[in-house]
């Protein structure tokens, strides 16, 4: 607990407890990535067992790490920085503790039915349709919880991180909603109200834009409130910051129709995914410059403070993966990389160098203050981590980018006679080097995810000896 003013209390339980799940299923869900990375490269750990298949953990990978892991990060941020930034407690304790126990179960039900095959087959939306229900209850709770504290704030203003938490929980509400609508026709099986072409189009409505507001708005939330409070220093332009937040949120969900690139898609919907992708470049690059900038004047505490390092490198993470996006999304360029590792390789600059590394920055700046304590149990096993995660993420993207280029060029390859020059087998022999690479990546990023749980352990064991170094021993 905290007081400010002596009259507000903050309730930190909550809080502490999707910090430690944060890093939990960290590790869980790049366990199993690294696993199925591993699975590319010696295709016998599969085990020639179904549930144990590449197919199936796969979804079981990007559900852990997009909605476990980063989820988890959200929820510990959002309901941080909703109490501090306005002076208030959060609307309903019981609430709050429900949205705790309620994500948990549902990421134990996604755990259980991915691997036996229960799957909708929508990207990011594989769960079936009673732990979609199970999402709906438990996000119109966050939202009352969220927009509830909102209400009884003590400050006039709302500061800017609370719009991109606001904006991010709405549109992720309308999402889930309109791209889940199905028919069950049993417990653990139902199909889409929609289809063909207006299936995917709806799905890559959906999948886009879980990238563009959980995967974005929700971390840039968190990069107003975490960035400036590292570095100590005020952000760099607020009106920026808040031209940024109207400019991104009304150019996102115009985008998504780049994923259907030479499709059976009408070629106008195609073009206009494109355009709008294009100039998507312009807020995501304003509010990485104002993130930048926010260091005027702190730029020599990147020297000494591996948490502001972790922060400030995520930053240019999201610089350069939210310029390759829209580059990629030029027809031209998609006729290359589209179906290729390269874009794995961009998706993982996004997830690994942005959305990681600012949830490990946070969560570092959070443990110490969520337990009483000053700091960190250990600075260097941070700066450790930090090289770790930095140079994973590296060989991971680098690995895809050869690998998806290369592929791309060897797919479109003709002889004279017009017949491919290489089958795909043989573009998929040329990738094994690229694969293995990938998962030297991944299991090096994985590694720096265990020096943080062992670093956040012993952090949490200086405060349990705290509390009984206060206990009155016995004359």
């Amino acid at each position: 607990m905290s007081t400010v003013n002596n009259q507000t209390t903050y309730n930190y339980k909550v809080v502490r407890q999707f910090a430690i799940m944060t890093v939990v299923w960290g590790i869980v869900g790049m366990a199993v990535g690294v696993l199925i990375a591993c699975q590319l490269v010696w295709p016998q750990l599969n085990f020639d067992t179904a549930w144990f298949s590449f197919g199936r953990l796969r979804p079981l990978h990007t559900n852990a790490v997009i909605f476990a892991f980063g989820g988890s990060a959200l929820f510990a941020t959002s309901y941080y920085v909703v109490q501090r930034t306005c002076q208030a407690r959060l609307f309903s304790d019981a609430l709050a503790s429900f949205t705790f126990w309620g994500w948990q179960a549902i990421i134990v039900a996604a755990a259980i039915t991915l691997p036996l095959g229960f799957t909708s087959t929508k990207e990011y939306a594989e769960l079936e349709w009673p732990i979609d229900i199970a999402i709906t209850i438990v996000w119109v709770t966050y939202a009352i919880v969220f927009f509830g504290t909102i209400v009884q704030r003590k400050t006039k203003h709302i500061y800017v991180a609370n719009w991109f938490y606001g904006a991010f929980i709405i549109t992720i509400a309308i999402l889930h909603l309109g791209n889940n609508l199905a028919v069950p026709v049993t417990m653990w099986k139902s199909y889409s109200v929609y289809a063909g072409t207006i299936d995917a189009m709806v799905q890559w409505w959906y999948g886009h834009n879980a990238v563009g507001f959980f995967l974005t708005a929700g971390f840039l939330g968190m990069m107003y409130y975490f960035v400036p409070k590292q570095a100590g220093r005020p952000v760099y332009s607020y009106r920026l910051s808040i031209v940024h937040f109207w400019a991104l949120i009304s150019l996102y969900v115009w985008a998504g129709a780049h994923h259907l690139h030479y499709s059976a898609l009408p070629d106008w919907a195609q073009s206009a995914g494109m355009v709008m992708s294009l100039v998507l470049l312009a807020p995501s690059w304003g509010g990485m410059i104002n993130g930048m900038m926010t260091l005027s004047g702190a730029w020599h505490k990147l020297r000494t403070d591996p948490i502001l390092r972790f922060l400030v490198v995520s930053l240019s993470f999201y610089g350069m993966s939210t310029f390759e996006g829209p580059m990629m999304s030029i027809k031209t360029v998609n006729a290359l990389s589209h179906n290729t590792d390269w874009t794995v390789g961009h998706v993982h600059s996004g997830a690994l160098g942005w959305v990681a590394m600012i949830s490990i920055g946070a969560i570092y700046h959070l443990i110490p203050k969520l337990f009483g304590l000053r700091e960190m149990y250990s600075t260097s096993l941070i700066n450790a981590h930090f090289w770790l995660a930095t140079i994973g993420t590296v060989l991971y993207i680098a690995a895809m980018w050869v690998n998806g280029i290369m592929q791309g060029l060897m797919w479109r390859a003709v002889n004279e006679d017009g017949t491919l020059t290489y089958s795909f087998v043989e573009a998929l022999e040329a990738s094994h080097a690229g694969y293995l690479v990938r998962a030297i990546g991944g299991a090096v990023f994985l590694s720096g995810m265990l020096v943080m749980a062992f670093n956040v352990w012993m952090t949490v064991r200086q405060q349990d000896a705290k509390v009984l170094d206060n206990v009155p021993q016995a004359a």
